[in-house]
């Protein structure tokens, strides 16, 4: 969950409609959309002289709204209304902005402990989860039924995810700034691949096009650097590779989330199955995971497995910003626990967007975020004072990516729009 887009949101937002599985009513939109997608049409009673009586007549009577002030809204009801979307839209990208230089500020002072900033943030989500489940419990949202589901699934979810997040920050910590966002994008086209072969999703043609235009765009970005002085002239290639796969670990766990609320719909009598029993479960093996990992991945880092210990001590010291390594810790423990708050902050404006509009608008609004942070982390920043030079190349696949990224969410619009008529 602690990815720069965290996976369980990564799902729901890339994932189009299918006419299998996830539509509009759906169990998975119910969860996020529980206003506003599982209204059903009810009978509409008039009061008059102390006598209420039922319309009787044709079915397209049942359609007519009740209030002549929702179907005439008044200019300043509707003018409040546009001002509450657009602040909330607004926000979003801002949020959305912040969470991704800050996930590269954030490694800036725990740059050589990255691993402990995977373990850190991780246990943290179990904490925030956990909590929010428990509380959703007490007040009868979560059943005993939605808790007692299998967790073989929730297992997986936790092993990719805690993969994801180890690889993805191992990489983060050094590769330039403007490179994390567009690596990032590569998500959509695993999860689209992914998709298909567990899921037997089908796409469009639009769809299809659209994620070879992001594939394209990583693929020009990246070869931007290969001439000498470019931005990713002096970085190996393992690294963007590695950011690649840790995107396809955080894939994968969404395909699996994606399975998980489908499946359990008909189990639950088409209850939908409560967020919060999906990340709790899945965060606290995810953070199971991170700490079985620690030792694999440490190693790969040059760190033997019986100097783990000193590690994790030194770790915890920098990220206090306490002891010898306080010279080289500058922005913790600033820097990485306001990635944590910010991180959760976006997510809760991300779930208002998509309840107050729909998912669409509010994957829109994170594409939004990409070239915009891009060119935020390309300028010199606290803790990053050098800035980034982006070489025409580079912008001109970052060009390729956000239309390929426009025209994927424009064609789920137009796709829940043909349904809805």
């Amino acid at each position: 969950m602690t990815h720069s887009l965290t996976s369980s949101f990564h799902s729901f937002f890339f994932f189009p409609p299918s006419s299998s599985s996830v539509q509009l009513n759906t169990p998975k939109l119910q969860l996020l959309l529980p206003m506003s997608s599982n209204s059903q049409p009810l009978p509409l009673k008039f009061s008059h002289t102390n006598r209420t009586r039922t319309t009787t007549t044709n079915n397209n009577r049942h359609k007519i709204r009740a209030s002549s002030s929702t179907d005439d809204p008044s200019p300043s009801s509707s003018s409040a209304t546009n001002f509450v979307l657009f602040s909330s839209a607004a926000l979003t990208v801002t949020l959305a902005v912040a969470n991704r230089v800050l996930y590269k500020l954030a490694l800036v002072p725990m740059k050589d402990y990255p691993f402990f900033l995977a373990q850190f943030t991780t246990f943290g989500y179990v904490v925030v989860y956990f909590s929010i489940l428990y509380i959703r419990y007490r007040a009868g949202i979560v059943s005993d039924e939605m808790l007692a589901i299998p967790k073989l699934r929730f297992l997986a979810i936790g092993f990719l995810e805690a993969l994801g997040v180890a690889t993805g920050m191992f990489a983060a910590a050094v590769l330039p700034g403007p490179v994390i966002p567009v690596l990032s994008q590569t998500f959509l086209v695993w999860q689209l691949m992914i998709s298909v072969l567990l899921l037997g999703r089908r796409y469009s043609i639009n769809q299809l096009v659209g994620c070879l235009l992001v594939a394209s765009g990583v693929v020009v970005s990246i070869t931007s650097g290969s001439n000498t002085g470019q931005m990713l002239s002096e970085v190996e290639f393992f690294w963007p590779a590695l950011m690649i796969v840790s995107s396809a670990f955080q894939a994968a766990a969404s395909v699996i989330k994606e399975s998980v609320f489908v499946d359990n719909a008909i189990q639950l009598k088409q209850k939908s199955l409560d967020i919060f029993v999906v990340n709790s479960f899945g965060s606290g093996f995810q953070a199971l995971f991170v700490l079985l990992f620690l030792p694999l991945l440490s190693n790969l880092k040059g760190i033997p497995f019986v100097q783990l210990p000193s590690y994790l001590k030194s770790g915890a010291g920098c990220f206090l910003n306490l002891g010898t390594h306080k010279s080289s810790c500058d922005g913790a423990p600033w820097l990485p626990l306001l990635y944590i708050v910010t991180n959760l902050a976006f997510n809760i404006s991300l779930l208002n967007v998509v309840k107050t509009s729909s998912a669409v608008v509010a994957s829109l609004m994170v594409m939004l975020s990409v070239p915009i942070s891009v060119i935020i982390l390309s300028l010199p920043l606290p803790y990053l004072p050098e800035g980034t030079s982006l070489s025409p190349v580079f912008v001109v696949g970052c060009a390729i990516l956000v239309s390929g990224l426009y025209l994927y969410n424009t064609t789920r619009a137009a796709k829940n729009s043909t349904k809805s008529d």
